[in-house]
């Protein structure tokens, strides 16, 4: 019986997708005389509500110029949202508002698109030790961290005090690969006070044996926890709300800045006994993160000085 419940609910929903859905549509335009993209436009305000309506709109479209929208390259979106609006037999000079909207949200779905692309690159980079870009940055994040503290070797115990876990950094950074590095290195430089601040605090936690962790190894991990969100496209509400048109890869810095400050608070309210719990904690403040984002009208507010990009909730 429930097999039987099963294929008639799979079945019905393929008739709606296919037939009735269709006509339904058909219907709403003669009525309204506005196609589909002309009604998401004007009854939805600038943001992931629109983009994301939008998107699945070309997506699950039967033509191939509105399928091909969403995997152009960014320099072809003005011609493409003009080869719509002939498609659509829309009239651009008693529809101005409609090509601009359509231009802002296709810009930020390609957008998001090659921000994953440009994200797994890095994710797939290996540190290299022999590579002196990277071996610059690592020098670096020393040098934002400990500034008063000269590291006396390449290779040194040292590096335990800024949370790596042994004596060479680069083992660390297997899992996520340059990508670690980039965030850790951003929040250092762009946050400084605030990295400073989380660092002692995860010192004195160890110091006292209680709500003690690694902060390298922590800001790698809250790498792997906004990548993941990347990837599944759950960060495009955020993104969507935030960055006007393009995301870019410091849209998802500044990201990273802010979850591994919301984790410092979620860790300290958590109250873990030890640092074994860490996994618990971390993937019941995933869980929380996603909840937020399923409301389109949500942007993970920052509280930090590198928002120069005024990521607020629209």
């Amino acid at each position: 019986m429930k097999h039987f419940l099963r294929v008639f609910t799979q079945f019905f929903v393929f008739l709606y997708c296919k037939c009735l859905w269709r006509g339904l549509k058909l219907v709403v335009r003669k009525f309204t005389g506005r196609c589909e993209l002309q009604r998401i436009c004007y009854n939805n305000k600038p943001g992931a509500r629109r983009t994301q309506k939008i998107e699945s709109s070309l997506r699950y479209s039967k033509n191939e110029l509105m399928q091909s929208a969403l995997s152009i390259h960014p320099d072809k979106v003005e011609k493409t949202v003009d080869d719509i609006m002939a498609l659509k037999k829309i009239n651009p000079d008693t529809n101005p508002q409609l090509g601009i909207s359509l231009q802002a949200s296709l810009l930020q779905i390609v957008g998001y698109r090659n921000l994953v692309a440009e994200v797994e690159k890095l994710r797939r980079e290996p540190y290299d030790c022999e590579n002196a870009e990277h071996e610059e940055m690592l020098m670096k994040l020393w040098k934002e961290l400990r500034p008063d503290t000269p590291l006396t070797s390449r290779i040194s115990k040292q590096w335990c005090e800024i949370g790596f876990q042994g004596s060479d950094p680069k083992t660390d950074f297997r899992g996520m690969g340059l990508l670690g590095l980039h965030n850790l290195l951003y929040f250092a430089e762009h946050d400084k006070s605030a990295a400073l601040q989380m660092l002692q605090d995860s010192l004195h936690g160890k110091k006292w044996r209680k709500r003690g962790y690694s902060f390298a190894i922590v800001g790698i991990n809250i790498t792997d926890l906004a990548y993941s969100l990347l990837v599944s496209g759950a960060l495009k509400t955020h993104l969507y709300n935030v960055a006007p048109e393009m995301p870019n890869l410091q849209h998802f810095q500044q990201t990273f800045c802010y979850l591994m400050q919301e984790f410092q608070r979620f860790w300290i309210e958590e109250d873990p006994s030890d640092i074994m719990e860490f996994n618990r904690v971390r993937s019941k403040f995933h869980r929380r993160i996603l909840r937020q984002l399923k409301n389109p009208d949500m942007a993970l507010c920052p509280h930090f000085a590198a928002s120069d990009l005024h990521l607020v909730n629209l």
